[in-house]
């Protein structure tokens, strides 16, 4: 049971550490992207949009699902927690408060990724849709 204990927590520790990882980087990313480019070299506003939230999807999804997979997590715990005192015919009360609060870790780590990401995304979208408007007012409206 330990082993399988192991494998959920460290599972999805890692799976929200990579989506973790992947937010950041596309938002850096996209961040630079963004600053450097020159809305001026665009002749329709509709390739401009594209160019401008390339990879901002990613950055979305990682937002609006990683408290999914640490709630996963947490009730992959919870499980495991109840099957160890079931298993064992006993109340350990300070076995059951540790494998609660391991559980919880998850749904913790999961809005750490969540919450910054949601940030990023919405700092990103900002930047875009000032990007788009300065085309627009520069181009009178053109390929709207």
């Amino acid at each position: 049971m330990e082993g399988i204990k192991e494998a959920v927590d460290y599972g999805v520790i890692g799976v929200l550490l990579f989506m973790s990882f992947l937010s950041f980087s596309v938002a850096v990313e996209r961040w630079i992207s963004i600053s450097r480019l020159k809305e001026s070299e665009f002749t329709s506003r509709q390739e401009l949009e594209v160019e401008l939230t390339k990879g901002l999807h990613l950055i979305a999804t990682v937002g609006s699902n990683a408290p999914y997979v640490g709630l996963l997590g947490t009730v992959l715990g919870i499980m495991l927690t109840f099957y160890t005192v079931g298993d064992k015919g006993m109340l350990d009360t300070k076995e059951v408060m540790m494998g609660l609060a391991l559980a919880l870790k998850a749904t913790a780590a999961g809005l750490l990724v969540a919450i910054p990401s949601t940030v990023l995304y919405n700092l990103l979208l900002r930047k875009v849709r000032v990007k788009l408007a300065l085309w627009e007012s520069r181009n009178a409206g053109q390929g709207v």
